[in-house]
């Protein structure tokens, strides 16, 4: 699987560099997921903009982000520029479930934004 990593200290960006999120690449992103989980990655931002195609198994990988990341902070799915990527999601409802946003810097603001708001709530 080939992606890219930016961490930062309240958030980090995965860009997958797959034009297919499917049964051969979901496996090693839910692996990666739970190792960013487990290294106490507050919030993550997951691009999808060089993906052209996404199966059952690459839904799974994103819901599989999306739970690990409820109890943490939050968790963003971004760059779905293309219509069959788009498409499978609206089908499958998962834009409902789901913080789906344009562009990765959108995404950043969102994050930020709802880390601060986590933080004022938890000192009320």
């Amino acid at each position: 699987m080939k992606y890219s990593i930016e961490k930062k200290e309240k958030y980090a960006v995965l860009t997958l560099q797959e034009e297919n999120l499917n049964s051969v690449v979901a496996p090693n992103l839910k692996s990666e997921l739970v190792i960013l989980s487990n290294e106490g990655v507050p919030n993550l931002i997951l691009d999808l903009t060089n993906v052209k195609y996404v199966d059952s198994s690459g839904l799974s990988a994103i819901l599989t982000a999306n739970r690990l990341w409820k109890n943490i902070g939050s968790f963003v799915l971004t760059g779905i520029n293309h219509d069959n990527v788009r498409k499978l999601i609206e089908i499958s409802r998962l834009d409902s479930v789901l913080t789906i946003l344009p562009t990765v810097s959108e995404s950043t603001d969102y994050v930020m934004m709802e880390d601060i708001e986590r933080t004022l709530k938890a000192e009320e």
